[in-house]
């Protein structure tokens, strides 16, 4: 590059180069300041701030409101309600309220702190010089005062109504996450307890959804039952299915060592709970010789010629019987429910 393509600021005065010093420009990369503060709208119009502030009100008290929302929406509608909402298709009402509820509740706290720190907090820009990382008493002394003089700049000393929608709304927004303490689950109160199963019910073949007659059950077989009226379209099918569901077996009343499972039984058909009794797996095979049933998970073994108690395995008792006849129409029917609970064992349990 030659001396006339070089700008005339940087080239070496003569002076300098008369005594043989090269010459330096300035700092290229030179601290330009911070630049000149402009005040905001609100900061010279109180009614500007006014308006600002009836916003952020505004925006707190929505979300007081959206959260009073979800909590109606989480009484008002049940699990099973679905709406068609376009273009969503159809959804749970549950789902879409509480979840347009509590994100609106989230969404105006955070839009109002944003307005409230953009248009009525103090925006001069302060500059810093970077300190150690161990504080030092004069540190934090100046953390203090630099808090305390954010709290002044904040105005929320002044601003009482932006301060009481504040803290309304962030007092109410937990309220939400209680609520949501609910879907823990209702207490069981007596429900453990307790099956569909009832005097008069008949045993409705799970195969064929059919009443079942005693003649239906061969000597040896194995058929699976489930209460009279539950339809696999009821909304608490699973939940009533998993307490009452039932296996059905013929033996020769002679081969039943059991009392009482003689008595409960009908011409040697006998029903127990197909509920395992150590993690509540459904119990399914059955080896005809010996009357056992097994547990496919963990390999419970009991034997149904003889109280359904467990010879193996890890149950901790016996499978429950139900207690069955014949009504006048010559179907089975549960003369009762089980005396016991069904499934694994619980602290309560009788």
């Amino acid at each position: 590059m030659s001396s006339q393509e070089i700008p005339e600021k940087n080239l070496p005065s003569e002076q300098d180069t008369a005594h043989g010093a090269v010459a330096v420009a300035e700092d290229p990369f030179a601290d330009p300041g911070l630049p000149p503060h402009k005040p905001r709208v609100q900061d010279i119009d109180e009614r500007a701030a006014k308006r600002s502030e009836r916003t952020v009100a505004l925006l707190f008290t929505l979300s007081m409101l959206s959260t009073i929302g979800f909590i109606a929406s989480f009484v008002a509608f049940p699990v099973e309600k679905i709406v068609y909402v376009w273009p969503l298709g159809h959804v749970s009402a549950l789902n879409l309220s509480l979840g347009v509820t509590l994100g609106l509740a989230l969404f105006c706290i955070g839009a109002g702190a944003v307005h409230w720190a953009r248009t009525l907090m103090s925006d001069v820009e302060v500059a810093d010089d970077r300190h150690p990382i161990e504080a030092d008493p004069v540190v934090k002394a100046k953390v203090m005062s630099d808090f305390v003089a954010g709290a002044e700049e904040s105005a929320i000393g002044r601003r009482k109504l932006i301060r009481t929608t504040m803290f309304g709304a962030l007092a109410m927004v937990p309220l939400s996450g209680v609520v949501l303490l609910r879907d823990l689950g209702p207490l069981p109160e007596e429900k453990l307890r307790h099956t569909l199963w009832g005097k008069g019910k008949q045993l409705i073949n799970m195969n064929t959804n059919e009443p079942l007659r005693p003649e239906d059950v061969a000597v040896g077989s194995l058929t699976f039952a489930k209460p009279e009226g539950l339809e696999e379209d009821n909304h608490e099918f699973n939940n009533e299915i998993a307490k009452a569901a039932l296996m059905i077996v013929r033996l020769q009343p002679q081969d039943i060592k059991d009392k009482r499972e003689l008595d409960w039984s009908h011409q040697g058909i006998v029903a127990f709970s197909k509920i395992c009794t150590h993690v509540g797996c459904p119990i399914s095979l059955y080896e005809q010789q010996t009357h056992h049933v097994l547990c496919p998970c963990h390999q419970s073994t009991f034997d149904l010629s003889d109280g359904a108690r467990v010879i193996f395995g890890p149950a901790g008792h016996a499978l429950p019987q139900l207690r069955i006849g014949v009504n006048d129409e010559g179907f089975l029917e549960a003369l009762g429910d089980f005396e016991e609970p069904v499934g694994p064992s619980f602290w309560e349990r009788g």
